[in-house]
Parts: structure tokens; C-alpha cells; sequence
């Protein structure tokens, strides 16, 4: 069935139908294609163009099409251009001629767009319930390990010491963002397009507002021109999908090298690993390599869409039929992915005393000694120089800095005194960084408390 054809005295090549066609993709907008006809078919009986009676058979045509969708062979056979044209002999089988009358003063391309603005609002709403999900797990994790030191890098090189929970707040506070730039999205995904028509508005005097609150949209959208060419929303959600799996990717790339035999920091549990066809022995952290690697093809589905999207001209160009697969599979990915670092972090057990020690035999203490030398009115270029000819002579002494004591610190420089021989003990240096945002005990006890509280607000908002 088409939705077209007068103007043409032929019907298209069996090339171009292949070659056009959308049903085996498209296809997972059936819901949000039902949901939204059904909207609009109350619409057409409040403009007087159905009477109530042919928009409650429509209505309960299209709920017994959405229950018929549930079955996975549903679409087994269709030939069909596309799900709209699907549903719309679906829906002839079911009512007759009745069926099209549903297309009154409604165009494809603000159908699709409905479509598509309904489909990525559920898909955002799944993707913030589920940030919030491994957020949570993520102060779990840090609520385990509350004292724990390990040693922060930079460069991939040791550098100050900090507290693990410090550590998971840091990754709390990048999703935390993503949150937010998700909500933002979803913001401008829930806009409602019908009533745009092809690019000039809709020739029946549709009232918008109401069929926005019938759908659940906080707002309807402003020019029809703009509506037909629009995908700024779609490619808002690809970006936020992309910083997600940059921030999964980033914490995946830490957990495997920290559980592995160089690191050995944290272990994972059996159910996130995997082993190998050759080798007995090992352990391997598959899981968390597949969220980083599967970050690559989201960001691909934004390059896609943004590409596509580049060189258009005003309104509706059938280019932007490749907008769906990218979102598709972004949020196929990206919702795959979080569940899985979910279960990730759940699995994950610290060994406390492997990044303690590494931060003990290194010289992660060395700017805590430099700072005390400032505050007791040495220039910071000089306490720096100091510092480092320290580290310098003991590194060629093989010597760390649980060896040395008071009296020989004392010793090496005159600028030394006995008393800052505690700050040889990384633990001991982290309670001079209480400032909001640092890494003192009192202070990431206070952020965690703050992040607890955070979550419980945005998952009520959510």
C-alpha cells in the first residue's frame, strides 16, 4: 500500500523499492506510530472530519494493532514501504475505508518526526533511570571502601594520593552531568510537531496545544518549515549518548587496568569476566573492553547522523530517513552498556592494601612536603627545588618514604623540620586538602553525603 501515487502513471522499480525501503528498520516505531495515530484520530473527530463513533473504531484498531505488534513474528512477510504504510494496511484490514480518513491534514514527515520525538523520549527517560541505577551502585562502591588510599595519576604516572571514594566521585560527577544533559535533551525532544504538515502548517485548524497535552509533550513547536527539516533534537540525543560512553569508556579502561596482575586494585566478579579456549589461567575483563570498544560505534552514530545532516536544504529531504538507524543503535548500545557497568560495579571488591602500598613506595607525598614547606614561608619555587632534590636522592638510594624519620629529614635540609616527617604518610597529607571538592577525609565524607542526596533528587525528577 502506498500513501501516494496519482501524480504517477507507473508505480516505482522493484530497485528502488529495495533500495528505499525502511520497514526492516523502522519497524521499532510501531508503538510510538499507534500512540501517536491514536492521538490524532481524536483530533480529526474533535475538527468534525470523524464522527466520535469512527475515531473510537479507529482508536480500538490501532490499540489491537499495538497488541499485535507484541509478537515477534508480526512483521514476518510485510512487504510494506515503511511502519507507517504497515500500520495503515494493518489498520484497512481491521476498519475498511474508514482507515483512510487517518491521514486528514497529516503529512508523513511530521508524522515521522512525531514518531521518532516519541520513541527517543521513552528511550531517554530508560537511559536516565539507568544512570541514576549505576550512580547509585558507584556511591555503594565508595560507601564500602570509606578510608581507602590509593594513589591518583596523572600522565598515567603517580601523583598525589587520594581517597577511593574521592576517586568514584569523580565518575559520580561526570554522569551526573550526562544526567543533566540528558534532561536537557529530553526537553527538546518532548515538543509536538503535528500540525506542521509537509513545511507549511496543516490546512485544518487542529488545536495543538491540546493534542501536545493528549500526548504528553510540554510544548508544541514553533515554525513548520523548521519542524519538516528538524533533527537538532535526534542529534542532541546522539551527543548525550556519546558522552556516556566516553565517561563508561574512561572508567572502563580504569577498572581493567586496575584489576589486572600489574595493577591488582580491585578484583571483578565471575559473572562480568571471562576466560580463555587456550590458556586456563585466565581472567579476563570482557565486559568492560566491550563498553569500550562499543563507545567507538556510538560516537559513529553521531558523525553518521551529523554528516547526513550537514548539507541539506530547507525543510524535508528523504536523506534524513538514515537518521533512525544511528538512534537506534546509539541507544541500544548506550542503555546495553550501562546495564552492564551496573553489574560491573556491583562485582567489584577493592584489595585495600595493593594501592595503599603503591601509594606508600611512591612519592605521591612529595607536593603535600612542598606545600608545608610554603606554609611555613619557604617561596614555592624553592620548596619545589627542595622537594625534588629529595625524591631525586632517595630514588638513588633506593630509599622510600616510610624510611626516612624525623631526625634524617631533618638532616637532608635545613628547611626540614622533625614535625614533617608525618607527611611521609600519604594518608596524613590528604587532611590538608578539606577544602570543598578536596580530597580530606571530612570533605569526601561531606560529598558523599552531598552525591547521596543529589541522586535521591534527580531520580525523583527523572
Amino acid at each position: 500500500m502506498k500513501l501516494w501515487g496519482g501524480r504517477f502513471e507507473t508505480g516505482p522499480s522493484q530497485v528502488f523499492e529495495d533500495f528505499s525501503g525502511s520497514l526492516h528498520f523502522d519497524r521499532k516505531l510501531i508503538f510510538a506510530d499507534v500512540q501517536g495515530s491514536q492521538a490524532f484520530a481524536r483530533a480529526l473527530a474533535k475538527q468534525g472530519i470523524l464522527t466520535e463513533n469512527e475515531a473510537r473504531q479507529l482508536g480500538d484498531a490501532f490499540e489491537e494493532i499495538g497488541r499485535e505488534a507484541q509478537s515477534p513474528d508480526y512483521f514476518d512477510g510485510a512487504t510494506d514501504e515503511d511502519v507507517h504504510t504497515f500500520v495503515i494496511r494493518k489498520l484497512g484490514e481491521k476498519v475498511g475505508a474508514l482507515a483512510g480518513k487517518i491521514h486528514t491534514g497529516r503529512s508523513r514527515n511530521e508524522q515521522v518526526s512525531l514518531d521518532v520525538r516519541l520513541y527517543l523520549r521513552a528511550s531517554a527517560e530508560t537511559l536516565l533511570d539507568q544512570l541514576a541505577a549505576l550512580m547509585g551502585e558507584l556511591l555503594t562502591l565508595a560507601r564500602k571502601y570509606p578510608r581507602a588510599v590509593i594513589p591518583g595519576y596523572t600522565h598515567l604516572r603517580r601523583a598525589q594520593a587520594v581517597l577511593w571514594p574521592h576517586y568514584l566521585l569523580a565518575y559520580f560527577e561526570m554522569f551526573a552531568r550526562d544526567f543533566e544533559r540528558l534532561q536537557q535533551a529530553k526537553a527538546r525532544i518532548n515538543v509536538l510537531p503535528l500540525g506542521s504538515g509537509a513545511l507549511a502548517g496543516s490546512g485544518f485548524g487542529f488545536d495543538r496545544p491540546a493534542i501536545a497535552n493528549d500526548l504528553g509533550f510540554a510544548a508544541i513547536t514553533r515554525n513548520s518549515m523548521d519542524v519538516s527539516g528538524d533533527r537538532d533534537f535526534a542529534l542532541d540525543f546522539l551527543y548525550c549518548c556519546s558522552t556516556v560512553m566516553l565517561h563508561l569508556s574512561r572508567l572502563s579502561e580504569d577498572w581493567i587496568l586496575y584489576s589486572s596482575e600489574e595493577w591488582e586494585w580491585i578484583t571483578l566478579g565471575d559473572g562480568v569476566t571471562s576466560g580463555s579456549s587456550l590458556m586456563p589461567q585466565k581472567k579476563n575483563p570482557d565486559s568492560l573492553e566491550l563498553i569500550r570498544g562499543k563507545s567507538g560505534r556510538v560516537f559513529g552514530d553521531l558523525t553518521s547522523l551529523f554528516i547526513t545532516m550537514k548539507g541539506l536544504p530547507m525543510t524535508y529531504n528523504r536523506d534524513m530517513q538514515e537518521d533512525k538507524e544511528p538512534l537506534f543503535d546509539a541507544f541500544h548500545q548506550t542503555s546495553g552498556s550501562l546495564a552492564m557497568a551496573k553489574a560491573v560495579a556491583e562485582s567489584v571488591s577493592l584489595n585495600e592494601q595493593k594501592p595503599a602500598l603503591a601509594a606508600e613506595e611512591s612519592w605521591v607525598v612529595a607536593t603535600d612536603l612542598a606545600e608545608e614547606l610554603a606554609r611555613k614561608g619557604v617561596p614555592f619555587h624553592r620548596a619545589h627545588q627542595i622537594v625534588g632534590q629529595f625524591v631525586l636522592e632517595s630514588i638513588k638510594s633506593g630509599v622510600n618514604p616510610s624510611n626516612w624519620t624525623p631526625e634524617t629529614l631533618s638532616q637532608f635540609s635545613p628547611e626540614f623540620t622533625p614535625d614533617m616527617a608525618r607527611l611521609l604518610s600519604p594518608a596524613e597529607g590528604m587532611k590538608t586538602r578539606e577544602l570543598p571538592g578536596g580530597t580530606g577525609p571530612n570533605s569526601v565524607a561531606a560529598a558523599l553525603q552531598e552525591a547521596e542526596a543529589r541522586l535521591a533528587a534527580l531520580s525523583s525528577a527523572a
